[in-house]
């Protein structure tokens, strides 16, 4: 007869149970940027209201987020935002153009300082709002991932001041003003915690942080630079006890140091094997990943040998979220995420 303790774990959805590294009926999927400009209802929108607008109206938010698990059978859903939202909340100016653009770059201790300590509810109410109204909305079985940007992937935007392909100028920054560097650094952790917490107050069953570049520092400079600041967010979340997920863009020369964070699931992008990861991180960890955005446009019969391919790699056993190496492109045919979604569950039920 099964324990009471069991029911419950075994009744959690199929992505939380996943994350759980629990056995599943079929391997959870959904998409980074599954809410966005692949679809035609999105484009919809966004051509009757501008992106910042579109990030602080809580109903429109919330409706784009719901789009994609109107269409297709998603294992769960992440809320609609940018990862600079809450850096305006600390009173940095910022505009897209279409990217994050700042005023006035961050270049010394006294702007460091002049940062506003994050109150996500008077700084970024819409957000939390989005999240509660996004909750409502959801199936059962799907849950709601909330989520923030890396200290490090904030810093670069910070201090470069504008999208970069390398971040040269925050990198060098690092090496030359190591000490105003790691106090900005230590200051965005402290947000992204509060900012963390509360979307989980607001509703949030899983929490994921993008570690969007810091697969440009090598292996020493990201044990230096990029890693204290996630272990200190990691710290500062763990007692809400929902999974938290770490998503390391381009890092796959820095798992070793990646498999010393107390998160549950480590995500990675395409270029970087997900059974040799799994050997670096441990079994303790679930893993989500990794098709090449690219391989969506493959003809059908492809696309399932590409599926087929990320599933030898990760091998047998719990733990598995089926995802892309990172953000769907908008010109993908949602067609083919369709297609996507139905296989991937075939494929794992079956096995």
């Amino acid at each position: 007869m099964s324990s009471p303790a069991l029911k419950t774990e075994t009744a959690l959805p199929t992505f939380l149970a996943a994350c759980r590294r629990q056995p599943v009926a079929h391997t959870p999927i959904w998409i980074m940027r599954q809410a966005g400009r692949y679809l035609p209802e999105y484009r919809a929108i966004r051509s009757k209201v501008g992106f910042t607008e579109l990030t602080r109206s809580p109903e429109l938010a919330a409706e784009v987020t719901l789009q994609p698990i109107r269409r297709f059978a998603l294992d769960a859903s992440i809320i609609f935002s940018d990862i600079m939202v809450p850096i305006e909340g600390m009173g940095v100016d910022l505009e897209y153009a279409p990217g994050p653009v700042i005023g006035t770059p961050i270049r010394t201790l006294k702007q460091v300082e002049e940062l506003r300590p994050l109150v996500p509810e008077q700084d970024v109410p819409f957000m939390l709002e989005a999240v509660k109204l996004t909750r409502a909305g959801l199936p059962a079985h799907v849950p709601l991932i909330g989520f923030a940007g890396s200290p490090f992937t904030l810093f670069s935007y910070l201090v470069a001041g504008k999208p970069s392909k390398e971040f040269s100028v925050p990198r060098a920054f690092a090496q030359a003003e190591p000490e105003i560097s790691a106090r900005l650094l230590d200051k965005l952790a402290d947000a992204m915690i509060v900012y963390l917490r509360a979307q989980v107050n607001a509703g949030a069953q899983a929490l994921m942080l993008f570690e969007s570049w810091g697969g440009l520092l090598g292996p020493s400079d990201y044990k230096r630079i990029a890693l204290p600041p996630v272990k200190k967010i990691i710290e500062g979340l763990k007692d809400l006890g929902v999974p938290l997920i770490y998503f390391a863009n381009q890092c796959g020369g820095s798992l070793e140091y990646i498999a010393t964070l107390d998160v549950d699931v480590v995500g990675l992008d395409w270029r970087t094997s997900l059974g040799g990861a799994r050997e670096i991180l441990g079994p303790q960890r679930a893993i989500q990943g990794n098709l090449d955005p690219a391989h969506l446009f493959s003809p059908p019969a492809e696309l399932k040998k590409r599926v087929d391919e990320v599933f030898t790699d990760i091998g047998p056993g719990p733990g598995h979220i089926f995802n892309l190496g990172h953000g769907i492109w908008p010109e993908t045919d949602p067609d083919t995420v369709a297609r996507l979604v139905d296989y991937v569950h075939e494929r794992s039920a079956k096995a």
